[in-house]
């Protein structure tokens, strides 16, 4: 088992018991009854209120007269999420961004935090990726559901053909099950690496050479953050697309 980051052991000292008791009336049965709650949960909470302290901090400083420097930031990276979903699904994309831009932090904020002394990253344990997978993969059937109607969306996925439908239905079925494998493979296996690494070279020379990999590790962390919304972006216009 892994040893307890500093903020886990305060979460399992006062809310252990209370999570203990609801993981059994769930029927699960944590490892450690004691410590129930995992380092990749509490660096999950610890993401979640440094986002929404710093969104708290943008809201109360935002100005038409006067936009400050994180104002600017935001609005771009807004602004960059719709023009892209724009050219990828098309007109009346716009309401995706809030999901896809919160996606997109959440898990730029999870990769980057394992820099910090003391924290790690929780895309660096497979739950968390996964979590994010399942969530995109909800997402784009719900919204695909919701524009088409159940059975016009249903039908989509045995093929034009219809007589090909009983080889092209499980096929389509395995190929959406998939991409929520890809997905969380490709963000996990690119973090766990990146903090390996960064780790191995900060215990072998613990000045100067680490820099170029945490620099690295920041390009990889921005780099996964992307592909993750590029392709749930992907999979929404895929479900969201009508025939005309």
């Amino acid at each position: 088992m892994h040893e307890q980051l500093w903020f886990t052991a305060i979460l399992n000292k006062y809310l252990g018991g209370v999570t203990t008791a609801l993981l059994e009336a769930l029927h699960i049965h944590p490892h450690d009854p004691a410590a129930p709650i995992p380092n990749y949960v509490a660096m999950q909470i610890v993401v979640f209120l440094l986002l929404v302290v710093f969104f708290l901090f943008v809201r109360s400083r935002l100005s038409m007269e006067r936009p400050g420097a994180w104002q600017h930031v935001i609005e771009s990276l807004v602004e960059f999420v719709q023009n892209q979903s724009r050219e990828i699904i098309g007109h009346h994309s716009e309401r995706f961004t809030p999901f896809l831009v919160t996606l997109g932090l959440f898990i730029l904020a999870c990769n980057l935090l394992g820099m910090i002394p003391s924290f790690e990253s929780p895309t660096a344990n497979p739950s968390v990726p996964l979590g994010c997978a399942v969530m995109a993969f909800s997402y784009y059937n719900v919204q695909g559901i919701l524009q088409q109607g159940v059975l016009p969306y249903a039908l989509h996925f045995t093929g034009p053909v219809w007589w090909l439908s009983w080889l092209m239905l499980p096929i389509e079925i395995i190929s959406h099950l998939a991409r929520m494998l890809s997905l969380t493979i490709r963000l996990f296996a690119n973090i766990f690496a990146g903090d390996m690494v960064t780790l191995v070279f900060f215990s072998l020379v613990p000045i100067g050479i680490p820099v170029a990999f945490l620099l690295l590790h920041v390009g990889v962390s921005f780099l996964q953050s992307y592909i993750f919304v590029l392709l749930t972006t992907v999979y929404l216009q895929g479900a969201v697309a009508t025939e005309h």
